[in-house]
């Protein structure tokens, strides 16, 4: 497999097919409440619980005194009333997740770089503020969270509880999407941007070298995507709907189901050369609905569309 995904991950082994294997490190967690259909399908990622810190309540610098490379890829959040912020993916490679407040209001804005999913979500959830960590597990190569208010586990691409007494809970998710540093730094002048956080990482490093141009994911055994449709193709999510990236470069823009998508920006992949900086042009996206505002959806490989939401529509074009 890829060398460097190992530095991240370590030696990476399947736990035990039973939640009694994690009761010593997970005490407070209610495993008799899941919604998962086999313990089978959550496995160790090679780290253990906070083994990938995540961060909270980060430091911002304004845009013009972020030290980026112009094409380095960001996932920018611009609530109404609130000043706009990037969050860069040489941070997020490293932490997963970042719990945040943006005017007043709490989100956790999350990526996992084995299906390329940038979501970010509100942390009110039944009258009070989750905040979330990463537990070191996975599903369908997908990051799995958990909350630290009752330790319960979280499947990042649905922001569905899986495990614990959030079983069956959601998350809201809010617009965000995943550009170039120029980009965001052209349309928002005055906006912030996440600073380095304090600790030992060789941020704009990638550690997982040529993944995303790889055959198969990583840590993946499920089935293919249908229509021929390679693994590691970026689709746009909306929904249960997913555009392959590729026929929106071809069209440079869609009207479908009640969506306006828009090729927008040159891109970075994150996920190719060993700086994220020098990574080839993958492209960005935007979303919107028929009155012209940004729609909450997911850019991600097209192995995670399928495994959850296997009964999903592909919007393939003729």
């Amino acid at each position: 497999m890829l060398r460097a995904l190992a530095l991240c991950l370590f030696v990476s082994t399947a736990a035990a097919a039973d939640p009694g294997f994690w009761r010593s490190e997970w005490p407070e967690t209610d495993f008799s409440r899941a919604s998962v259909g086999s313990w089978s399908e959550i496995i160790s990622g090679g780290p253990g619980k906070d083994g990938i810190p995540a961060l909270s309540d980060p430091g911002f610098v304004a845009v013009g005194g972020a030290r980026l490379e112009p094409r380095e890829p960001v996932i920018t959040v611009a609530l109404e009333g609130a000043t706009p912020r990037a969050y860069p993916l040489r941070y997020l490679t490293w932490h997963e997740i970042v719990n945040d407040r943006i005017g007043g209001l709490p989100v956790a804005v999350t990526y996992c770089p084995l299906c390329n999913s940038a979501m970010v979500f509100d942390r009110r959830l039944g009258g009070r503020v989750l905040s979330f960590g990463v537990t070191g597990k996975l599903r369908n190569s997908d990051m799995v969270m958990y909350d630290r208010e009752t330790q319960s586990w979280w499947q990042q691409a649905l922001g569905e509880g899986i495990v614990g007494e959030m079983t069956g809970r959601e998350l809201r998710q809010l617009p965000s999407w995943m550009e170039s540093f120029a980009a965001f730094r052209a349309a928002h002048p005055e906006g912030l941007v996440m600073a380095q956080p304090a600790y030992p990482r060789d941020y704009g490093r990638n550690p997982y070298q040529r993944y995303d141009s790889s055959k198969r994911p990583f840590l993946y055994s499920g089935d293919p995507p249908p229509h021929g449709i390679p693994a590691l193709e970026r689709v746009v999510r909306v929904g249960d709907r997913a555009w392959p990236m590729t026929r929106l470069a071809r069209e440079g823009r869609i009207e479908e189901a009640g969506v306006t998508l828009l090729w927008a920006d040159t891109q970075a992949s994150a996920l190719d050369t060993a700086r994220i900086a020098q990574g080839r042009d993958v492209g960005a996206i935007r979303v919107r609905d028929g009155r012209g505002r940004d729609v909450a959806h997911d850019v991600l490989f097209a192995f995670a569309f399928h495994a959850f939401w296997p009964e999903g529509r592909w919007m393939l074009g003729r």
